[in-house]
């Protein structure tokens, strides 16, 4: 008994492998809805390349930095979205919270453990708001032993479904009109799988996402958007949503969901209807469209073909039916909801956001964000300890390792909050003043749209930003940084995984001139 115990417990390490991706960071003229500029691109393509891997696979991505239009950022760095990173917080991405950017003309690797989690995550750059210029692709993580498998006949890349804005100005002069209108930027279109249509621009062809009549599909959506959230249907279909930023949830059918950016769902389409070609449709939502004359929300289609319906666009129209419920958001059984419990928390954090002190800036608890000189993590493994220790004092929060923390944002809309290195409990959803303990959502993207409280466990030692995660307003100081168990850090069991090519960083790109930067 005790050898088949130790053989099943070895089946993940052996069956783990480790999966080589290499990244040329560089520009290239696109024109996915028809339009040509030039953009922030990976191995030259938009959206980038579609990640894959199994549930414990170990990531290395050699990345190297080639990028030499003036007209966007020329450094660059990649958060890898929704991953935990324990050990590994030197990983993470973002700039000056868990490093340096990479100058022009260097390669840095990034490597990471998968490690229990599965799902659905995403890349995208964490300098400035350099995604908004291209640099955002999808990332699978299957799981083998899926508790949910037998809701899906099919889970490939014929699945996987991408939304995003898309700008015909580049994101610095995107960031010039925020800061001189208090208008941050409305997009010119909005991309399904990166096609998509503007107001008397090109018809350009959508995108086709082909089914068999009488097979289930696993929908994987990602809205890989800087700014608005999409509302996500499938004309003539009903689709049963069961997981979110890489957490399953009890199956719940519905007939369209709503996704804020950086979001991820997985829903189930049953292709049981008549043999035909279908709209899909996620109209974005955020920004008046007054605002910019080629921007039609109503444009962002894709096509769900039949095999063997015919080559054509469909004529079906949209019913508007039932939406998915924060209500409705349940974690499986094998998730442990509610494993954080009721109880009081260990630390309370209430955080106010107001962009009227000095607009268009946001500030959190009276004090806007400003990236320090020296990345947060860095500051860490140099000893830091103390909140006067650590730059920007008043916006990094130090936490304590293995405690139950809440975090409260007593008034605010339309902001979708990311915590990295971890998931949280919603335990207030927002606007609703009853608590759920016992089932609430977990997610590591959540919409604050009134009074709101979720949960999590400081099991995690290492930089954890906290932002909004429209772009435009992270890079106007919406964020706040967790600096979690801080002598963990630097010795003992969870002490930090710093490779030489990541010291390197800092003194490389404090060398090369701002115009680089």
């Amino acid at each position: 008994m005790f050898f088949k115990a130790l053989l099943l417990s070895l089946l993940p390490v052996v069956f783990a492998e480790t999966r080589n991706f290499d990244f040329v960071i560089n520009n290239a003229v696109v024109k996915p809805d028809g339009f040509e500029r030039s953009a922030v691109l990976v191995n030259g393509q938009y959206p980038g390349p579609l990640l894959t891997a199994n549930k414990g696979d170990h990531i290395v991505i050699p990345t190297h930095n080639q990028l030499t239009d003036p007209h966007m950022r020329r450094s660059t760095s990649i958060h890898w979205h929704g991953f935990f990173q324990p050990r590994t917080s030197a990983m993470d991405g973002p700039s000056f919270v868990n490093q340096c950017p990479i100058p022009p003309n260097t390669t840095f690797t990034y490597e990471f453990d998968t490690n229990n989690q599965s799902g659905n995550f995403w890349y995208h750059s964490h300098l400035s708001t350099q995604y908004c210029d291209g640099l955002r692709g999808a990332f699978v993580v299957y799981d083998p032993d899926d508790p949910l498998k037998h809701l899906y006949d099919v889970d490939d890349e014929s699945t996987i479904i991408t939304l995003e804005d898309w700008y015909h100005i580049f994101a610095p002069q995107g960031n010039d009109q925020f800061f001189n209108s208090n208008m941050p930027p409305v997009p010119d279109s909005g991309l399904i799988n990166g096609k998509g249509r503007y107001v008397n621009g090109p018809l350009v062809p959508y995108a086709v996402v082909n089914v068999e009549q009488g097979k289930r599909y696993r929908l994987r959506v990602f809205a890989l958007s800087c700014r608005p959230f999409f509302t996500f249907s499938i004309d003539g279909h009903n689709v049963t949503f069961m997981e979110a930023d890489g957490i399953e949830h009890d199956p719940v059918e519905v007939q369209n969901f709503t996704i804020w950016p950086a979001q991820r769902i997985s829903a189930i389409l049953n292709a049981n209807q008549p043999v035909d070609n279908y709209w899909i449709r996620a109209p974005p939502t955020g920004g008046n469209p007054a605002n910019n004359p080629n921007f039609d929300p109503n444009l962002t289609l894709a096509i769900l073909r039949y095999k063997g319906a015919s080559d054509a666009e469909p004529k079906t129209v949209n019913v508007a039916g039932r939406g998915l419920l924060d209500q409705d958001m349940h974690p499986i059984a094998q998730e442990g909801p509610g494993k954080l419990g009721s109880g009081p928390a260990d630390k309370s954090i209430v955080l106010n956001i107001d962009n009227t002190i000095h607009p268009p800036f946001f500030d959190i608890n009276g004090i806007s964000y400003i990236s320090p000189s020296v990345p947060v993590l860095l500051q860490l493994l140099s000893g830091a300890k103390r909140p006067e220790d650590l730059l920007p004092s008043e916006q990094v929060f130090i936490i304590e390792r293995n405690k139950i923390i809440d975090v409260t944002f007593p008034v605010a809309t339309g902001h979708p909050f990311h915590l990295h290195g971890h998931t949280f409990d919603v335990i207030r959803t927002s606007g609703e003043e009853a608590f759920n303990f016992e089932n609430p959502p977990r997610r590591d993207v959540y919409p604050i749209n009134g009074n709101t409280t979720f949960r999590f466990f400081s099991d995690n030692p290492g930089a954890w930003f906290l932002h909004c995660h429209i772009d435009w307003h992270l890079e106007a100081g919406l964020a706040i940084v967790f600096a979690e168990a801080p002598e963990d850090n630097v010795s003992g069991p969870a002490a930090q995984i710093t490779p030489d090519d990541w010291k390197d960083l800092c003194p490389e790109y404090n060398e090369i001139d701002p115009e680089f930067q």
